[in-house]
Formats: C-alpha cells, structure tokens, sequence
C-alpha cells in the first residue's frame, strides 16, 4: 500500500492544485474544475443576441449532457429518443464542426420523463475522453482516444433505477472514478431478488480500464450527484459523494479507504451534487420537484469527527447543484428562487425569485451568475451581496443543460444545439 500512495499521490496533488489553473484552458468535468462552476473569463457578455454567436451548431441528436473541452475540441453526446443509440461527438471550437462521431446500438428502457440516454457528461484528460451510461442490463464506463478510438470499455452489470441513471464520471490523478448508487426496488414494494441494485464506487485506471479499488454501498435510492474532491489534512485528497442509503461519504481518493461518512442527513434522493467551499462539504437533497435539505458538513480532522455545522430547510436546490463565490453560497431551486448565503454560518443574505423552472445548474463568470431555464431562457444576475437581474436572453429552446467556459468562452448547449458565445470571434 505504501508504494501506491507514494506512486500515485503526485498525480492526486497535481489534479487538485492546478485545478484553479485549469479553469481557463480546459473543462474537463460536470461544472468544470472539481465541480465548482466558476471561470475566470472576462470575455463573456452579459446581455446578446442571435447576431453575438460565434457559431451554432445543430446537432445530430438530442441530450442534457454538457460540452467538455480540452484544447481546440469540444466533446458532448447525444441520442436518439426512438432507439436509445448514443452518440459521441467531437467538435471542432472553431466554427462548431464535426470532426468525428461515434455510434453506440443501445435498447429503451424506462426513465423519469425528463431524462435523457444522454444525460451524464464526459469527463477528460489530454489525451482520452471517458464516458458513462445505463441500461437495465449493462452500466457501460468507456474510454475514447481525442481521435474517437476506443481504447477501453468496461461492463459493470446491470442497472436498477426508478427514473434511470445521470451520474458522471470524474478524472482524479490516474484514475476515473464512478459512483454506482442504485435503487433497491422492494423500497416501493418490488420484491424479486434480481431487483436489488448492486450499488458500488470504483476507481479504474485511466489508461487500461482495471479495477483500482472498489467499495461496496447499501442500495436505497439512486443517486445522480458527481462526486468532487476535498483537500484536507493529508493533502493527498478525499472523494466525496452523497446518497441516501449512506449519506455523505469520503474516501481515499487513492486507495478507496472511507475515511468518515455523515449517516441519515439525506432522507430522500441525492440529484444535485456536492461542492467544497470556505473548508466545507455543501450538498442537498429533494423529493419530487423540491429540494428538502441543505447541509455544510465540515469534514474530519485529527481528533474531531465529521458533522453538519448549519443547514437550510426552504427553498432548497433539487437538482440544481449550489455554487460558492466570494465567501458566498448561491442556491438556485428548481422553481427559480434564488438564495445568496454566508458560507462560514448559513446566514441568509437575500432571496429573490427569478422566475420559470430548472434543471440546469448555474456558473459564475465574472462575479455574474449564468442559469438556463427548462424553456430555455438564460437568467443572469450579479453575484454579489444584493440581488441585481442583469439581463434575460431566449435561446429558443429547452435546455436541460448546464454551460461551459473554456479559454474565455461559454458554451451553452440546448436539447439539440450547441451555440459557442464570447471570446474573440473565429472564422
């Protein structure tokens, strides 16, 4: 054990501390750098119109993932409804092309009515992109080259959901972790043993798909959070993941050791996903289209053990994963209210409803908020002590999506485009 720590922990390092750097030139992950959602950016506007794009590209086929972007190329999939087939594309950031496409021959299943067979989003490194999704009889965690060869895939048995699966996968050192919280269907009465999901965490190798370390979990409710990292004593960094059946967990991000876990604080379905801010652990959960609770855990440290330090009951995110700005939290609901917070005590600093409803989570830009509604209306507003709504722009369709910032542009995809917004314009 000791000559795999001393192996890995560099890489571990190097994916926390450059995480800041990073935020500029790639966004690798669901809400980029370790799922913060915030970009230095200078080059995005506050208001546009149609005449602003850079480009649009209409794409071939539907999906709620976002865009990934490492260097000139843009990584998202897609799907078509009818057949489940998924689809990986690859796009060029200059003028939106097509570089290449992947197709995946996949079977329908049954899901909540607003999720997609492209609703987990991709994460990368230079030099692969990894990708996830479900079936009833296959969860699939693969590994292209930048070039669309595939270069691993992995069957991790089957799937058991009530509204399918959207959890993403994220790259930590040499690793792609995955978490694999499913559903025990005899909660609601389903009592054949084929229908007891085998829920798990494992971390593979990146280069080669190989069990690094697996870790065994309770299946209650299936859980869509993406998992981020917490840098605490050890410096070597913890994985930290929410569900219902185990709360809030940490493990060793290189040997799959859970350090502590915070029980019975989520009652009900863990979507969005957790975030760490001002040396908290922030996350929620909800039932139906409303969020229940909002927890700040602090995390243990030597000699004192992990523990909710303040929580908030109304107008709690359900999918919709918070962001921390400024010594700031911001929680945007699923039916538009929005909540500025003190992160060191959860001291309410305003609340304002903006209106419509989301599943998008917002970015920060700027100090300004960027959050697309389902009928796809993006609301901005100032990131800051006050409420300010700066401005409304209609993309003309729904989006389920959540943006993405690379070298100083957004991207913003809706059920079947992608536009390319701010930056210097290229031909």
């Amino acid at each position: 054990m000791e000559t795999t720590v001393k192996k890995y922990l560099p890489l571990i390092l190097l994916t926390i501390v450059s995480s800041a750097a990073a935020a500029d030139s790639q966004w690798s992950r669901f809400r980029g750098p370790n799922g913060a959602g915030v970009s230095n950016a200078a080059t995005i506007p506050i208001k546009w119109t149609d005449k602003d794009y850079n480009w649009t590209t209409k794409l071939p086929g539907e999906g709620y993932s976002s865009p990934v972007l490492w260097g000139s190329k843009i990584f998202l999939t897609a799907t078509e409804k009818k057949t489940a087939k998924r689809i990986i594309l690859c796009l060029s950031t200059t003028g939106g092309r097509i570089l290449w496409r992947k197709d995946y021959a996949s079977k329908t299943h049954k899901m909540h009515r607003d999720n997609s067979y492209a609703a987990a989003t991709p994460a990368l490194d230079a030099e692969r992109v990894y990708l996830t999704w479900s079936t009833p009889k296959e969860v699939t965690l693969l590994a292209l080259d930048h070039d669309g060869k595939e270069v691993w895939r992995r069957n991790l048995g089957g799937f058991v959901g009530l509204h399918g699966s959207a959890t993403s996968p994220v790259v930590v050192g040499d690793l792609v972790v995955l978490a694999n919280d499913q559903e025990d269907m005899q909660v609601y009465g389903w009592h054949p043993s084929k229908d007891v999901g085998k829920s798990f965490l494992i971390a593979v190798d990146r280069k080669t798909g190989k069990t690094r370390w697996q870790v065994p979990r309770r299946s209650f409710l299936a859980a869509y959070s993406t998992p981020c990292v917490y840098k605490g004593d050890e410096a070597r960094g913890e994985l930290i993941f929410t569900t219902t059946a185990h709360g809030m967990t940490a493990v060793d991000a290189i040997s799959g050791k859970v350090n502590w876990e915070v029980p019975k604080i989520f009652l009900d379905r863990c979507a969005g996903s957790p975030i760490v801010a001002g040396g908290l652990v922030i996350a929620s959960y909800g039932r139906g289209n409303f969020g229940s609770l909002l927890v700040a855990v602090r995390p243990k440290k030597k000699g004192v053990r992990a523990k909710v330090v303040w929580s908030m009951k109304k107008k709690v995110p359900l999918v919709p994963t918070p962001l921390a700005v400024g010594g700031r939290l911001f929680c945007w609901t699923d039916q538009g209210t929005v909540t500025c917070l003190d992160i060191a005590t959860g001291k309410q600093i305003w609340q304002e409803r903006v209106g419509s409803s989301f599943y998008s989570s917002p970015v920060c830009v700027n100090a300004r908020l960027y959050c697309a509604s389902k009928k796809g209306v993006v609301f901005v507003i100032a990131a800051a002590g006050m409420f300010e709504l700066l401005a409304k722009v209609n993309l003309g369709e729904q989006c389920y999506s959540t943006p993405s910032i690379a070298d100083g542009v957004m991207y913003i995809r809706t059920n079947t485009k992608l536009f390319s917004l701010g930056g210097k314009k290229k031909n």
